[in-house]
């Protein structure tokens, strides 16, 4: 199998293609990025290109599998309809080709973030992403996409990507010594090692599944709990304020994201990945705690 990977130096095909270029069934990969590549691998050729640039239709017939993770988290000082363009308008286009040049397997990095919140949760729950969220906005919209074009792609639904290559923001954000002041009981999260979602890749490559998935460590956590093992003399900090610190770096510097990255910290979202142990023979190796503890 010849598999195209957009985002191929991001921070999750960190963890990716040293799985892939390993896996015996996989004889090429293929990497788009406008960043440099980052593995070198004799499987492995790396592209500097636009995943959306005329040529990557050219590419398509030469492979068996897309992968597409290429994908703005961050907005930073992006302005919103570029990051738009990519997420959504940009991703719809490439799925499609792929679907038209007749790729065996098609699969779409999604996030559990097209939810917003819930217990719980499986696939068949409805999309509400959280307002404020670009990243989750986009993630829905172009999942209502596809469902109304192209519903059988094969679509991974993580829960906040965690381990040694995680979003820097992220490792960040778990090491700053002040946790959000929230009332009793608190929010229960969950989270998913990078090793572990880069297994339900493969997973997904070498099967016949298709639609959603759900990808999560099935215990869960408190976020409070967490800062306070790591920092005993963290402090709680009230919601505006968090809020205003947020919009000020952010306006400065472009880190952080909006300050709908808050709100998913303000409330509970658990998964029900049942349906990927069932179809995809998907178990997570890593806990949530493993998980936390290999973020550092």
């Amino acid at each position: 199998m010849k598999v195209l990977l957009t985002g191929s130096s991001s921070t999750l095909a960190r963890a990716l293609l040293p799985q892939l270029c390993a896996d015996a069934g996989i004889s090429g990969v293929t990497g788009i990025d406008l960043q440099p590549a980052h593995f070198f691998h004799a499987k492995f050729r790396a592209l500097a290109m636009d995943f959306r640039d005329a040529a990557t239709a050219g590419l398509l017939p030469q492979h068996d599998a897309l992968v597409h993770l290429a994908y703005i988290v961050l907005r930073g000082h992006l302005d919103e309809k570029a990051m738009h363009a990519i997420n959504v308008s940009g991703s719809l286009a490439l799925l499609l080709q792929a679907r038209d040049a007749g790729l065996r397997r098609i699969i779409h990095l999604s996030s559990a973030a097209v939810y917003g919140g819930g217990s719980g949760l499986d696939e068949k729950a409805p999309y509400a992403p959280l307002p404020a969220f670009c990243y989750g906005q986009h993630k829905a919209e172009l999942e209502q996409r596809l469902d109304e074009r192209f519903p059988e792609c094969l679509r991974l639904r993580p829960h906040v990507i965690l381990g040694r290559h995680c979003q820097p923001v992220l490792r960040q954000l778990l090491e700053l010594p002040f946790y959000l002041r929230l009332d009793d009981p608190q929010p229960e999260l969950q989270c998913v090692h990078e090793s572990d979602v880069a297994q339900a890749i493969i997973s997904a490559l070498r099967g016949g599944a298709l639609g959603a998935y759900n990808l999560a460590a099935a215990d869960t956590f408190k976020l409070r709990d967490i800062k306070r093992s790591r920092h005993p003399l963290s402090l709680p900090l009230p919601v505006f304020a968090a809020r205003a610190a947020l919009q000020t770096v952010h306006g400065i510097s472009g880190w952080g994201g909006e300050t709908g990255w808050l709100d998913g910290l303000m409330n509970t979202l658990t998964l029900d990945c049942s349906r990927a142990a069932a179809e995809l023979q998907w178990l997570p190796a890593y806990s949530s705690a493993q998980t936390l503890a290999d973020t550092r």
